[in-house]
């Protein structure tokens, strides 16, 4: 079979972007499609593949600033040539599973989540900092775009979801069933180290939704040192809201990170994610995640033994937890172990085999396993 890979956007750099590259190493010889590319700003093992953009990649601005061109991804995803390929898979949290194929081609899905500023517009935009004008039109436009998303997942003949909770967003969202397969970790990239240092640790994209402010204010509260690893456009805003005990490390390479993941007293996890691969990351690393009880974290981690959670998403709330929280409770090989079920070549062989299990009904009664 002919294979073509379909991605949302390649400008940035996160776990949509990882289970990509897993995906791409499952299947070597697949294109990417994909609406607009900047290599300076993803993982270099995208040079080694053979990435095809759509018109997009030719508008002004748009790999660095893609967001005002929004109501042209639909129209770039469907001009998107598939004909040739007889398996599409896609990784979308947004468009890519809009692409158009042959009737008797198969199209599997894995979701990160319905979009988001579809489905949640109110939750999404609620901490953007969007000019009047903007605020009249566009709720026309998202309605529009939800119209449109919904009628697209008819053109899915599967779908994967990231985490239990985007499966119950894909039933509510396109009235599709979706089997769940968590995204992947490269447990071998990461090990405990005997060295621990005082000092709380966040490693995120810098944009509103991630809510790190509660992580600065939580710390600013208890006077607590915290670093953050990560670039965005909030980056501005949190640095107005940090105290003296809060330190931005901006973008590192990966060894950095994995260097103060594994000496940090915790990892910081504020959001609402639909999974988030970084607390598994932390894991990996031997070290415990302190975690908004929500969304994909109630997946990867295991509260009072890999971490803990804390239930209302507000500083004072995870400055309550933070108080009480004693690492030396959490056994590291305990947390290393958890990560291990996730790890890259599990996530593949999960998807290989759920792939062969809908490309191949005549094999149903070999009673393909997905673990």
């Amino acid at each position: 079979m002919k294979v073509a890979l379909v991605h949302d956007y390649l400008n940035q750099m996160g776990g949509a972007e990882r289970v990509l590259l897993a995906l791409h190493d499952l299947y070597p010889d697949a294109p990417i499609f994909t609406s607009i590319y900047d290599a300076e700003r993803v993982d270099p093992a995208f040079r080694q593949c053979d990435i095809r953009s759509s018109f997009m990649q030719r508008l002004p601005g748009a790999s660095r600033h893609h967001q005002p061109y929004l109501m042209l991804y639909p129209l770039a995803f469907e001009r998107l040539d598939l004909r040739a390929y007889d398996l599409i898979l896609s990784s979308s949290s947004a468009f890519a599973k809009g692409v158009m194929t042959r009737p008797d081609a198969i199209h599997i899905c894995y979701c990160h989540t319905p979009m988001r500023w579809a489905w949640s517009y109110q939750d999404y935009i609620e901490r953007e900092k969007l000019a009047s004008p903007v605020r009249v039109f566009l709720p026309f436009f998202i309605r529009r775009l939800r119209q449109w998303d919904q009628s697209t997942a008819r053109r899915v003949d599967h779908f994967i979801a990231n985490s239990p909770v985007v499966a119950q967003r894909i039933a509510a969202c396109y009235r599709h069933e979706a089997t769940v397969i968590p995204p992947p970790v490269a447990t071998a990239n990461y090990s405990i180290s005997p060295i621990q240092e005082a000092y709380f640790l966040v490693v995120s994209r810098l944009v509103p939704y991630k809510r790190i402010d509660i992580a600065i204010e939580a710390c600013n509260l208890l006077h607590l040192p915290l670093k953050i690893i990560g670039a965005g456009r909030d980056r501005a805003r949190l640095e107005r809201l940090a105290g003296p005990t809060i330190e931005f490390l901006g973008w590192l390479p990966d060894e950095q990170v994995q260097r103060y993941l594994a000496r940090c007293q915790a990892l910081l996890h504020p959001g609402a994610e639909d999974f988030g691969l970084t607390p598994l990351e932390a894991q990996a690393s031997g070290r415990p995640v302190i975690a908004y009880g929500a969304g994909g974290a109630l997946t990867s981690v295991i509260d009072g033994v890999t971490g803990l959670f804390f239930y209302e998403r507000s500083p004072r709330a995870l400055a309550e937890v933070l108080t009480t929280f004693q690492p030396a409770r959490f056994d590291p090989l305990v947390a290393r172990r958890h990560a291990e079920a996730f790890d890259i070549a599990r996530f593949q062989r999960r998807i290989a085999e759920f792939v062969a299990a809908k490309t191949h009904p005549s094999k149903q009664a070999q009673h393909v396993t997905i673990r």
